[in-house]
């Protein structure tokens, strides 16, 4: 069985998109829901409040993040077909390596809350798939 090319210009454009609903979603997050609570333990730590400079690079991180994801999905397509299911697959993977698993990490050594991170997670879980299927909509190959 032939393996088509990934369309890197695709892959951009649906990584863009989905870097787009991962950013408007992580603002979201980040100043409405647990933005008090963020405060409460940067202060706590004695760490500085989250500024300009760290917020461009969570964004700039954001788009990264969502052109690896749809970058995955390419990538799994031919096996997987095209469509929502492989979209989701990719946003699951995505998921357990990119939110799951260093928030695990940041939850052991106790720099959050068991309860923070859930709320965190859900939340990425959500944005993650929704992000992935709304990218790989884009996607041609």
């Amino acid at each position: 069985m032939a393996m088509g090319k990934i369309n890197l210009g695709r892959v951009i454009l649906g990584g863009l998109l989905a870097g787009l609903v991962i950013n408007i979603s992580e603002a979201i997050l980040n100043i409405v829901v647990v933005g008090a609570q963020m405060e409460e333990l940067l202060k706590a730590r004695n760490m500085p409040p989250i500024g300009g400079s760290e917020i461009a690079t969570f964004v700039l991180l954001g788009f990264i993040l969502g052109i690896v994801t749809i970058w995955l999905y390419a990538a799994i397509r031919p096996r997987y077909g095209a469509g929502p299911g492989s979209a989701i697959m990719a946003g699951l993977i995505v998921f357990f390596l990119a939110y799951l698993y260093p928030n695990a990490g940041l939850t052991v050594m106790g720099f959050m809350t068991g309860s923070m991170m859930l709320i965190i997670d859900v939340w990425g879980l959500v944005e993650i798939l929704v992000a992935a299927v709304a990218g790989a909509w884009l996607y041609r190959e």
